[in-house]
């Protein structure tokens, strides 16, 4: 576990895709999303936040602080990035880093943190995401809280895309295989809790190992 380091779930997109609603509270193999999540989460970090919009309410029987997007009309993933970020500085300020997964992502690594933190220190860089059979994943990755004042600047000046606001700083990839299945793998759409189930009744019948 990293000691250092805050976690935030990001769920305050509109889920257009699916229809609607939130993504991490559709149910998989009998359980939200949500909680496949957290079974791989916890033991890596000592705190997690979830960014959601509206009413925080829905999200209760979870027992994670809530945090909204601090800037209006959803400006994407960046701006649940900077919540945490700034949630970060006046909750933990023991906790200089922050790492963002999406809340549609059931089965992330057991490894995702200490690997991310690895490929920045061995690149020299602030920054990291992760990345799976060569494509990368920029919502999942590692954030310095000291850099919340340049992205508040960058998500004030119109800028909405991750991966055009790391390359500004530099971001290392931590890679990992998509055979048996892909770590990263996210339900976007309807068609796609399909292949969550699959994925999560292969985990549960031991037919493949969990990827570490």
């Amino acid at each position: 576990m990293r000691a250092d380091t805050l976690a935030v779930i990001l769920a305050g997109g509109l889920a257009r895709r699916m229809g609607g609603g939130d993504k991490p509270l559709r149910v998989v193999a009998g359980r939200p999303l949500l909680d496949h999540l957290l079974d791989r989460l916890r033991p890596q970090v000592p705190a997690m936040v979830l960014n959601a919009n509206g009413d925080p309410a829905r999200f209760a029987p979870h027992g994670l602080p809530v945090v909204a997007d601090t800037l209006p009309d959803h400006p994407g993933p960046l701006a649940g990035i900077l919540a945490a970020l700034d949630h970060a500085a006046a909750a933990h300020p023991d906790m200089p880093w922050v790492v963002s997964v999406t809340g549609d992502a059931p089965f992330i690594p057991g490894d995702l943190v200490a690997r991310l933190h690895a490929a920045r220190q061995a690149a020299g860089v602030k920054l990291a995401c992760a990345r799976s059979a060569g494509r990368t994943h920029p919502p999942i990755g590692l954030w310095p809280v000291s850099l919340r004042g340049e992205l508040r600047a960058a998500l004030l000046a119109g800028e909405r895309k991750i991966d055009r606001w790391t390359a500004r700083h530099g971001c290392a990839h931590a890679d990992w295989p998509a055979d048996p299945y892909d770590p990263f793998f996210n339900a976007n759409a309807p068609e796609d809790l399909a292949e969550a189930e699959r994925i999560a009744s292969h985990l549960q019948a031991g037919n493949v190992a969990p990827i570490e």
